[in-house]
């Protein structure tokens, strides 16, 4: 079965989505493919017992760019920032956090003016540890923790130029302050759907992508209708009904880790011919980084009656919005604050994530759970006991996304710009790790990277 249109997307993310927004309100057909049963992606918002939101995915608006607060004021979105009080786990040791202006510090002195390095060696380079300095070590580290956890990047690998320019793209959207919408990020799915049910976009839902043939002028897509079945308990997926889909153009908003997949991979999608030199060059400079994060609902807020305990420090955690620590596996948690709500999220980045990923749910989960019993001094015991409900998506073992989210190795700073170069006019590209502007890793750079790509076609579309 053949199927003809102007665009092929390829992924219902949040790039695809507003790309088939901007290309179907300029009077293009477009036809969206997602392998998932689902829109959204790496967006994927679940409820708790009382309907309110639970974020496996993206969770936080990162200042406030326009990309997402538009449509949440169009459509009177309540939307509420990030309060509370931070604190720190230091030697066991339970204080106020204090290291915020030290990594801030440390973080000014890169420079995109010298010759781009790692993190790590920009680290040993301006700041050298004589062994002495015990202030020095422990910013250092914290500076490493806040790189790694935000970033979800290896600090031995990460570009430093990327990382400005990242900080510098932040800036005129105040990216330091956080918000959430009332429904998470559920409410600009809905009104993004909705823009598309009225402008009646199909969106093929389990239609993975085996194939993209290309050539100037057409590209034709093969992909098979899959359908969840029961074997033994298991669940399997079992393919049939295989669709051709012919365009002049596509769109492809694959996740980086999916790009970087070969056949026959689950998940991987095949090139005829393969991608260019160019393409497989940037992708070679960029990284998918890995998270493992476990979301906790509880009876009620134990930590209310936990106090501080450093010298002159006593205060309850009845304000507890993040708790950092040096933790080799959840090393940054957070609470729902201001909303009341018993729930905290646990947060494994990068190489503590590379220790957890692939193993059960109920492991890690487990792991969650001691963590945190040493962190604040409860017993497991207690913490298993007032456990209402654990949340968790791996994300690495998700064959459509293979990761959480890009960032650029040494040397890599333009990959994104690269990556997502239209090639012969044809193939188009989207998708957080295309995103020029320096918002690599958000949701609102995934929605900048999906409207710059429809901008390019429709430019190409009328010029012939």
């Amino acid at each position: 079965m053949e199927n003809h249109f102007d665009v092929i997307i390829v992924g219902a993310g949040a790039a695809g989505l507003a790309a088939a927004i901007d290309l179907s309100s300029a009077g293009a057909s477009v036809v969206v493919l997602e392998a998932r049963d689902r829109i959204g992606g790496r967006i994927l918002t679940r409820q708790d017992g009382n309907g309110a939101p639970i974020e496996l995915g993206a969770e936080f608006i990162h200042g406030l760019p326009p990309e997402i607060w538009q449509p949440l004021q169009e459509h009177q979105v309540p939307v509420t920032e990030v309060s509370g009080e931070n604190f720190c786990v230091r030697q066991g040791t339970l204080c106020a956090c204090d290291f915020f202006s030290q990594v801030d510090r440390i973080l000014g002195k890169m420079d995109a003016g010298l010759p781009d390095e790692s993190f790590k060696q920009f680290l040993d380079r301006a700041f050298p540890d004589s062994g002495r300095d015990e202030k020095l070590r422990e910013a250092k580290e914290w500076a490493t923790g806040y790189v790694s956890g935000f970033n979800a990047a290896d600090p031995a690998e990460v570009s430093v130029h990327w990382l400005i320019k990242e900080m510098q793209a932040d800036e005129p959207i105040e990216g330091e302050r956080a918000f959430r919408a009332a429904n998470g990020y559920a409410d600009v799915l809905k009104i993004f759907s909705a823009k598309l049910n009225d402008s009646r976009v199909p969106i093929q839902l389990n239609m993975p992508v085996r194939e993209i043939r290309w050539r100037q002028g057409r590209v034709e897509i093969a992909a098979a209708q899959v359908h969840p079945v029961s074997a033994g308990g298991n669940a399997v997926r079992e393919s049939n009904n295989s669709q051709s889909f012919i365009a002049p153009r596509a769109l492809i908003t694959l996740p980086l880790g999916v790009l970087q997949s070969q056949p026959p991979a689950e998940g991987a999608v095949r090139f005829v011919p393969d991608l260019p030199p160019e393409k497989s060059e940037a992708l070679e400079k960029m990284s998918m980084g890995e998270i493992v994060r476990v979301t906790l609902e509880f009876r009620h807020r134990f930590w209310e009656d936990i106090h501080a305990s450093c010298a002159g420090d006593s205060r309850a955690l009845s304000q507890l919005s993040f708790l950092f620590s040096r933790d080799p596996l959840f090393s940054t948690w957070w609470t729902c604050m201001p909303d009341p709500r018993p729930v905290i999220t646990a947060w494994a980045p990068a190489q503590s994530a590379k220790q957890l990923s692939g193993q059960s749910e109920a492991l890690i989960v487990d792991q969650a759970l001691e963590t945190l019993s040493r962190l604040l001094h409860v017993p497991k015991i207690e913490l298993q006991r007032l456990l209402k409900c654990p949340y968790f998506h791996d994300w690495q073992s998700d064959p459509y996304s293979r990761g959480a989210y890009s960032y650029a190795k040494v040397g890599g700073a333009e990959a994104p710009r690269r990556l997502g170069a239209p090639l012969a006019d044809t193939l188009f590209f989207a998708g957080e790790a295309t995103d020029v502007s320096g918002h690599n890793g958000t949701v609102h750079g995934a929605i900048a990277s999906g409207r710059r790509a429809a901008a390019e076609i429709l430019r190409k579309q009328k010029n012939g």
